[in-house]
């Protein structure tokens, strides 16, 4: 039987490197002043605001901490935290009441389950307003945390953390993202901190998710770098078939999160 692989290891400085050039690039061509981030207090969100930093300078990088009522106090401490050690403007902002606001004025049953997720993408949606708010107010760009794992899957709320100027750590799995994460200094707390979305109570991404990041990522690069089937990848990764098809399927259901809303006649191009 053919042997299995590893998610590909990652030089962190020329990876650093690569992408400071594509943060600059993309900020300078906007004729932007700058850059928000939402800062989570997790690994993604992290490495892209310190990736900011060393592209942009401090100055030029707004944090916003946008936590709910069951939002982790260990989780807002972080993001505090690290935004201190990185010298950025950070702006704690509670979206509790901006949430009510939106739910008392619809259709809403608190406890019935059916309202659950629609809520939960409120509370991303939510933030999303409040990142481009600032950004409007500023003539900044809202730089976006979502890596290659996520996004292949389509582990984001469409237009809400979705909705972003430029993502500059899309091409790299989470692993890499920890790797990366590892070197540019993130406190350990942070780099290996499970993966929680908390959009709503007890909201854990390993309870959503067809395998942790470490299996994922490997099923992932089976599929998209290898190219081989589904069978194929189950048997030399010795996973369930059912874990890699289910993979696939989430890739598949979630094309529209990632490609602009269909049109009759495309928009011409010069």
């Amino acid at each position: 039987m053919a042997h299995s692989w590893d998610v590909p290891s990652i030089d962190p400085a020329e990876t650093t490197e690569e992408i400071c050039r594509f943060i600059r690039d993309v900020v300078d061509k906007a004729g932007a002043q700058g850059v928000v981030v939402g800062l989570s207090g997790g690994v993604d969100s992290s490495v892209t605001a310190a990736l900011c930093v060393r592209a942009l300078g401090a100055s030029r990088v707004l944090a916003l901490l946008m936590p709910t009522s069951f939002t982790p106090k260990r989780d807002v401490e972080d993001a505090m935290d690290l935004a201190k050690s990185l010298g950025v403007e950070y702006r704690v902002i509670p979206i509790d009441d901006m949430v009510k606001a939106f739910l008392n004025a619809l259709p809403y049953k608190h406890g019935d389950p059916s309202y659950r997720m629609p809520a939960a993408n409120l509370r991303a949606r939510v933030r999303m307003v409040i990142l481009y708010y600032h950004a409007n107010l500023m003539r900044r760009l809202v730089a976006g945390s979502g890596d290659r794992s996520e996004l292949l899957i389509g582990y984001f709320t469409k237009y809400g953390d979705g909705a972003v100027d430029f993502l500059p750590i899309a091409h790299l799995y989470k692993t890499q993202v920890r790797e990366l994460a590892r070197w540019l200094g993130i406190p350990e707390r942070i780099a290996y901190k499970p993966s929680s979305p908390q959009l709503y109570p007890g909201h854990r991404a390993v309870d959503e998710l067809p395998a942790d990041y470490p299996v994922l990522d490997k099923v992932l690069v089976g599929l998209f770098e290898l190219k081989l089937k589904p069978r194929e990848v189950a048997e030399r990764l010795n996973v369930a078939e059912e874990l890699v098809s289910e993979t696939l399927r989430r890739y598949e259901s979630t094309i529209h999160k990632r490609r602009l809303p269909p049109m009759l006649k495309p928009l011409p191009a010069l």
